[in-house]
């Protein structure tokens, strides 16, 4: 990984990193596998080692009278190793318990797990479950013998069950009565799922095994493990009961995010895990070969382990697909697109690479929308505004702000010494627990605290954490305080100080310091957004900035509060396929396309976070005079007219830089053939082409000679597009195998120049985006008193549907600072109601003797005369997007078919035609132009001619009969025999092919023919 403690790039400086042909802000982060970049995607999973109430209909069908109701929890251990454990609620009142290995689930009754983890008795194990809920009738209940317990208690509320004393009674009816017949329990009904442990393993073994690798992984001593199913089961029955709210895996505050090191880690111990099988099985084998004269000595050892191999392959892999293979799944609900290429289209798009957070592919495909939405929760932790739309709306989303992932455990060191100061009372030694609250610290229950004195632990607490003295300063402490008649969440107070973990900055206002909260202990604070509001509640935090809740990207817009929605979240998009200069070595660079925006410029009217981000270092658009007027008829339908004169002096040009990497086997080198003079017109002496050098489709582009058979070989420019050679580079491939010698490469960097084109897509930063429609010239624009032209014409009828306020608005900021030489701040919620942006903006430009509502008079540029209307005149920084029409347009008469269907191949690189489809089907029939489809789905499709039985309609039957003593060769059915009638008939290819795919299951198609 760039800049790891193990990459020479990690300490440089920013002159040393440019001396060394990085750029000077390299973040590093990501993996180089064989030339691309490639980032290990952050996934959000399941908060760890924190029991969640549920309500899921597919746990019914778990099993026999299971209900939809559960408590889950996922284990998490320090190694990364995670376990998903589940309490399920049984209608006749007792619970099960899931837990899962390697993808397989397990059910196990509650009361034999917990008599597996603890030496107590009935009557100590009955008190803790009863912990809080001393005398409720729900708990200790009437003696019943119904099993279907819902039903019956709607009837009669006296007809509760006693439901601790139904699962203690359970594991007694299975004869365990103590932990080493619960172990034994355990491991007698669980061994033939558990093949991969030693066959002489006791059931007792096999018991502590399950006990230790899949209860409560999170904690290692067996009373930790007991408190923690205890507190599930706790938290269960409180659910069933109603007295708690159902909680949800998809908010923000019961989620964490899945990192890329976390994610590396668990794939390197899973390819550890299998290795050590693997030897294993070499070992075992060898033995059972040799029978009692193996010897296992130090060779034999290391033959056993050249057998293994290695797993380098295995994690380069990895990296270099994102796919894994995995017995136990590593805890992941996906086995591909785990990471992907950081592409640097341009800083924009490389930026919220290194931000963005994917729900999962999973979600993709279901229907309930529940993981898409919005929550409250997320309050600046993910962003409202940037995420795609379509398929990934909602799940892939970005981070905000200041919002980051812990990465790694804050300090506790001293944790357990002040929560005993501070009134925490061990668990064997509490008193009447519903005066007290459990306190949790990352999973593991490590007392109570009277209720009394947990504000004040609560509030100690945080100053610690402020201080960072004592505490580490990511520590998460979240109080859910139990209040009387109101359904909440389960209480406690529960530390998490574990990494994967949303943390973000706000300010306390008691100690006007930073701190940092996460997304649990969020929601049990009052944090206000401005200081206004400070004095109007009771809050105790301070947002940093209004905009804390946007993401990098989103927080470039100008003005988006003056925008409707949608269009904030297409300037997300566009502005990452915007052209720029995404980096400053372009001769060093070997990408397989790179975009290039020649003209760049500062925008005028830009948010203070874009300076913070120094973004002008890598501009990605330029400033155009905007005319907002009905000139032409060009300018319709989102269609913008660019100044041909503005375009000849440079507005918007780009190129594109493709490299070519080309191969010298060991046996080969680089050289020119002498006997062909063509060559010497493109190529070097060396073979390879001159830099500058202008290259069609089909010109020599490279020349190896072979040594051994002493021929050359040319190698040619493939693409059908004029390109110039920009660079080229003689570079190595490594030596991937002792048998694979290195070879020599070259890498030819190929620059396509591309000027604004019509048809090409433009966009400002409020999310209007168009096409070009025309070049026009300038003599013929409108002009003002000044003699300004505008560079772009833009149609007035794109802000009424749009509602894009903040791009009106930029045209007279950007006007403004225009003529007063200064920038303007584009940062949202800085104008409100009373005091608006427009007057604003309208008094500066009063000031310079303009017009206050950004108007100006202009005249015809055909006729010279002044126009009516005055028309909104202003500067706007414009985007040109990636889209060209170069790259995409598609037209063909001729060329490649499908083998099989003989119509047209798809595809613009295959030489493919233009897709006709069933809508353009219906547009050409709602135009009454319906014979064309003749010719595009017929002649220049698959028209093919064949023979056809006039008698048995059939066009499979009909055979070519040889010549046979004189009479020359004929047709004739093979079914009407020699009277048959024979005619020659077009059809499509792909009727032809439907006949035959048919007739391979007995179904004759008839053609009726007319004589």
């Amino acid at each position: 990984m760039l800049k790891s403690q193990a990459c020479h790039l990690s300490d440089m400086s920013p002159r040393e990193l440019v001396k060394a042909g990085e750029e000077e802000d390299c973040w590093g982060g990501y993996f180089i596998v064989k030339g691309h970049e490639r980032l290990v995607r952050m996934l959000i999973s399941t908060r760890r080692n924190f029991p969640i109430a549920l309500k899921r209909g597919t746990w019914r069908n778990r099993g026999h009278l299971f209900s939809d109701q559960g408590v889950l929890m996922r284990s998490v251990s320090e190694d990364l190793r995670s376990v998903n454990n589940v309490a399920h609620f049984i209608l006749d009142g007792s619970c099960k318990f899931m837990f899962s290995h390697d993808k397989t689930l397990f059910f196990a009754p509650v009361s034999i797990i917990m008599r597996a983890t603890t030496e107590r008795t009935d009557v100590e194990i009955y008190s803790n479950l009863l912990h809080g809920v001393e005398g409720d009738q729900y708990y200790q209940g009437y003696n019943s013998n119904s099993n279907y317990f819902f039903l019956r208690l709607l009837i009669d509320l006296n007809f509760y069950y006693s439901c601790i004393r139904t699962n203690l009674r359970e594991a007694h009816s299975e004869n365990v009565h103590t932990k080493e017949e619960a172990l034994a329990f355990l491991g007698q009904n669980f061994r033939e799922k558990l093949r991969r442990l030693p066959t002489w393993y006791t059931d007792v073994e096999i018991g502590r095994f399950v006990i230790e690798q899949c209860i409560c992984i999170h904690v290692d001593t067996y009373e930790d493990k007991f408190e923690c199913v205890c507190e599930m089961v706790r938290k269960l029955y409180a659910f069933v009961q109603n007295r708690i709210k159902a909680e949800s895996v998809d908010t923000v505050m019961m989620q964490e995010a899945l990192l890329g090191g976390h994610l590396y880690m668990q794939v390197l111990a899973d390819k550890l895990e299998r290795w050590l099988i693997s030897l294993k099985s070499n070992i075992t084998k060898r033995s059972n070969i040799k029978g009692s004269l193996y010897e296992f000595t130090t060779d034999e050892l290391d033959q056993c382990i050249r057998r293994c191999g290695t797993f380098e392959n295995a994690l380069s892999n990895f990296l270099a697909t994102g796919n894994i293979t995995s017995n136990s799944g590593l805890g992941l609900m996906q086995d591909k697109g785990l990471t992907i290429v950081a592409e640097n289209i341009n800083r924009m798009r490389y930026m919220s690479h290194f931000r963005a957070i994917h729900r999962g592919s999973f979600f993709q495909e279901m229907r309930t929308t529940d993981a898409r939405q919005l929550l409250p929760d997320a309050w600046g932790f993910i962003c409202p505004v940037h995420t795609p739309d379509g398929t990934p709306c909602g799940l892939l989303n970005h981070l905000s702000k200041y919002c980051r992932i812990s990465t790694r455990p804050e300090e506790i060191n001293e944790l357990p010494e002040i929560l005993s100061s501070l009134g925490l009372d061990a668990i064997e030694r509490r008193p009447v627990a519903n005066k007290h609250y459990f306190v949790h610290v990352d999973g593991r229950v490590a007392g109570v605290v009277k209720r009394e004195k947990a504000a004040k632990m609560v509030n100690t607490l945080r100053l610690l954490k402020i201080a960072g003295a004592r505490l580490g300063q990511g520590l998460e402490i979240c109080f859910i305080e139990e209040e009387e008649g109101v359904r909440g969440q389960y209480p406690g107070l529960y530390i998490f100080s574990n990494a994967a973990r949303f943390v973000r900055k706000v300010l306390h206002i008691p100690t006007r310091r930073v701190e940092l909260l996460g997304s649990l202990e969020q929601v049990r604070l009052q944090v206000a957004v401005r200081p206004t509001e400070v004095m109007d509640s009771k809050a105790t935090h301070l947002e940093l900035s209004p905009t804390a809740f946007l993401s990098t990207l989103a927080n470039l817009i100008p003005m988006p509060d003056c925008n409707q929605s949608p269009r904030n979240m297409y300037q997300c998009q566009m502005g990452k396929q915007s052209m720029g200069n995404p980096t400053h070595t372009w001769h060093l660079q070997s990408e397989t396309k790179l975009y290039r925006l020649l003209t760049p410029s500062a925008p005028l009217f830009r948010t203070a976070h874009y300076d913070a981000v120094n973004l002008d270092n890598n501009a990605m658009g330029f400033n155009a005079i905007v005319a907002v007027i009905s000139y032409t008829g060009y300018d319709m339908e989102d269609a913008m007219i660019i100044n041909k004169s503005s375009y000849e002096r440079g507005l918007g040009h780009g190129t594109i830089y493709k490299s070519e990497f080309i191969d010298c086997p060991p046996n080969n080198v680089f050289a020119i053939d002498p006997s062909n003079k063509d060559l010497c017109e493109f190529l070097d002496s060396d073979g390879l082409p001159f830099v500058g050098c202008h290259l069609q489709e089909g010109d020599p582009m490279a020349c190896t000679y072979d040594s051994a058979t002493g021929a050359f070989k040319v190698h040619r420019h493939h693409y059908k597009e004029d390109v110039l050679v920009d660079n080229v580079r003689l570079c190595g491939t490594p030596q991937t195998s002792l048998r694979v010698p290195p070879t020599s490469r070259v890498c030819i960097t190929l620059r396509v120049p591309r000027n604004p084109t019509v048809g090409d897509k433009f966009a400002s930063r409020a999310g209007q985006k168009g096409i070009c429609s025309r070049k026009w010239p300038t003599e013929d624009l409108p002009f003002t008193e000044s003699g300004l032209t505008p560079d772009i014409v833009f149609n007035p009828h794109g802000f009424p549907s749009r509602m894009t306020i903040a791009m009106m608005i930029e045209l007279m900021a950007g006007k403004s600072a225009a003529v007063h030489g200064r920038v303007h701040d584009a940062t949202p919620f800085r104008f409100s109601e009373e005091d608006t942006a427009i007057d604003y903006f309208g008094k500066m430009l009063v000031e310079a003797g303009y017009s206050y509502y950004g108007t100006e008079r202009m005249y015809s540029g055909v006729t010279g005369q002044e126009m009516q209307a005055s028309i909104f005149f202003g500067v706007c920084y414009y985007q040109r997007l990636r889209h060209m029409v170069s790259d995409k347009w598609q037209v063909r008469s001729v060329g490649a078919v499908d083998p099989v269907m003989r119509q047209p191949v798809k595809g613009r690189r295959r030489g493919g035609g233009v897709r006709f489809g069933e809508m353009e089907r219906d547009s050409i029939i709602s135009h009454g132009a319906a014979f064309l489809l003749q010719d595009r789905l017929y002649h220049c499709s698959d028209r093919s001619q064949t023979n056809c039985c006039v008698q048995c309609g059939s066009i499979l039957s009909v055979c070519l009969l040889p010549s046979k003593e004189g009479v020359p060769e004929s047709l004739q059915c093979m079914v009407c025999g020699p009277e048959s009638d024979i005619r020659n008939v077009e059809l499509p290819h792909s009727l032809r092919y439907l006949a035959a795919q048919l007739a391979s299951v007995n179904i004759g198609l008839k053609f009726g023919l007319s004589r």
